[in-house]
């Protein structure tokens, strides 16, 4: 039986596909950050302390900026997590002012991002950016209650076909200072799609329209772009 030369180039597509799935893509974030590690590897490397560092750094970046691929649920009402993280707060309080939604206490969910945790942000819900504003502050612990109104911070409205307000605030951290928001007002984005990036810690909250019950609970565990946080009314 004559062997097909077809074979190995079968076997190493699927090996790809499957390498290809197994590791998520990489934000271009991370460029900078693993050029440098892999120059410090090579420039250093009669010296294994070095080149171990270079490398490692390299590597490290690079899980840092994962930039995994998400499905959110069927529903389109669903208002889904911007971010990964732990959920840190749960409650009803007065969105900051930059935000443009009013001076009443709205449902908030906060989730806190660890060095671990995927860190990028995705939008709740499908609409058009109405209102972008950047506000210098304190970098206090991205999980301390006050952090929300005290520390530097991003915020983004957006505005959905029925006219409903949802706002993210990206929140700067005590390592996190590094707010990235590739957004524009008159900007139409989809839900869960990218807009934004803090690096090394920090936290995202998600101010729902007046109403809106919050389905998390504090201590839960979300995924950004696919656990649900509301419901549109």
């Amino acid at each position: 039986m004559a062997r097909d030369p077809r074979k190995p180039l079968d076997t190493w597509s699927h090996l790809l596909a499957s390498v290809r799935h197994a590791v998520p893509p990489i934000h271009p974030a991370a460029t900078p950050f693993a050029v440098a590690g892999v120059g410090l590897g090579v420039l250093g490397w009669k010296w294994s302390w070095l080149r171990t560092l270079g490398f490692g750094f390299a590597a490290a970046s690079l899980f840092f900026f994962r930039h995994p691929g998400r499905i959110g649920p069927d529903d389109p009402r669903a208002i889904l997590a911007p971010a990964d993280g732990e959920v840190c707060v749960v409650d009803e309080t007065i969105p900051p002012a930059d935000l443009g939604m009013g001076s009443d206490p709205l449902p908030r969910v906060g989730i806190f991002l660890s060095v671990l945790d995927v860190h990028v942000q995705r939008t709740p819900v499908a609409g058009i950016v109405t209102r972008v504003t950047h506000t210098s502050g304190r970098f206090l612990p991205a999980d301390d209650p006050e952090a929300g109104d005290a520390n530097e911070r991003t915020c983004v409205r957006l505005t959905t076909e029925s006219g409903a307000h949802v706002g993210v605030v990206q929140i700067a951290g005590m390592i996190a200072r590094r707010i990235v928001c590739s957004v524009e007002e008159s900007q139409r984005l989809e839900r869960g799609e990218t807009y934004g990036l803090i690096r090394f810690g920090s936290r995202v909250d998600t101010y729902l329209p007046a109403g809106t019950t919050p389905l998390p609970v504090v201590g839960q565990r979300a995924i950004g772009g696919q656990t649900a946080i509301g419901t549109l009314v």
